[in-house]
């Protein structure tokens, strides 16, 4: 008998925690638990269409916890307040926090037919249903297009936090299956990090060698071009001037010739007067020796006469 009644009781229990399980589903995309409803990767374009109001929490935040009851009452007057009531579990669902850029929990947003605005009120059920209800949401700056959730941007976003997911869980497997350390972990990312960036750059430059060279070659024609085209009326300004100088050089050779003749005309003449010098010299040499060899004659002559005329003196006085 007792172990009919613990058999009993055991298929009691089951069917207790099935009817639970399945009054409360455990929050996978998509479903609802109670009025909230659940959003994921997979179903988060339901907030593009139709009157939203989306929560995104950690279930390890004392705030989202303490704010979950109103939340959940919030969602019952939904129907009254024609809106959805949904939120995401930013630990489930990196990629939407980073689509969403979640940086502060809980984070509601008010989503209307994909125009989305960020909810900075109270959190209490009144000023909440007043939001809707009142549609205070209308003086609200909605985000700008380019962080719109949908935007191409936050595509971008959203796997930026996706490879950060699966990095967290490499990490994790490393260090706690595997049971490695810590800075070993952090070491074999810095190294995959090198090397991915490594074949990045490769696949970079093959692709830059492939497009380039066409580029480059026009590029070089067109230089090519450009230079002949300069060198050409470079040549028609420096014909004129060329002109110019080659008259001038020849006027300088013209009065450098000329003045050579000149020279030598010079040369020539101071020769000649040069010759005639000698010659008048030698002609007045001639002349005073001549002169000097007549001086002694006429000296003697001069005193062969006062002599005469001494002796005449004498001749008188006797």
């Amino acid at each position: 008998m007792a172990a009919a009644a613990a058999l009993i009781l055991a298929a009691l229990l089951g069917l207790a925690a099935s009817s639970s399980v399945s009054s409360f589903p455990a929050g996978s995309p998509g479903e609802l638990r109670s009025r909230v409803q659940v959003l994921g990767g997979s179903n988060w374009s339901l907030v593009l269409q139709g009157q939203w109001m989306l929560e995104f929490y950690a279930p390890w935040c004392p705030a989202c916890q303490q704010i979950e009851p109103t939340w959940e009452s919030f969602a019952k007057e939904s129907e009254h307040l024609d809106i959805t009531v949904g939120k995401v579990d930013i630990t489930q669902e990196p990629g939407l926090s980073g689509r969403f850029f979640v940086t502060t929990l809980p984070t509601i947003y008010h989503a209307n037919d994909g125009v989305f605005r960020r909810y900075r009120g109270s959190r209490t059920l009144e000023d909440l249903q007043g939001y809707v209800l009142e549609r205070k949401w209308e003086a609200v700056e909605p985000v700008a297009g380019w962080k719109s959730p949908s935007s191409i941007m936050m595509h971008g976003m959203a796997g930026l936090f996706h490879l950060s997911g699966w990095i967290r869980q490499i990490h994790s497997y490393l260090t706690g299956t595997l049971g490695m350390h810590v800075w070993v972990s952090y070491a074999i990312f810095i190294l995959a990090t090198l090397l991915i960036g490594l074949f990045l750059g490769l696949i970079l430059v093959l692709i830059s060698d492939c497009l380039c060279p066409s580029k480059a070659r026009h590029a070089v024609e067109t230089s090519e071009e450009a230079i002949t085209k300069d060198d050409v009326e470079n040549a028609a300004l420096e014909e004129p001037e060329e002109a110019a100088e080659l008259l001038a050089d020849d006027a300088e050779e013209a009065a450098d010739v000329k003045d050579l003749s000149d020279g030598e005309d010079a040369a020539h003449s101071s020769a000649d007067d040069s010759e005639e010098d000698l010659a008048l010299a030698k002609e007045s040499g001639e002349e005073e020796m001549e002169d000097l060899s007549e001086q002694p004659a006429a000296d003697a002559e001069t005193e062969s006469s006062v002599r005469q005329r001494k002796s005449q003196a004498a001749d008188s006085g006797l």
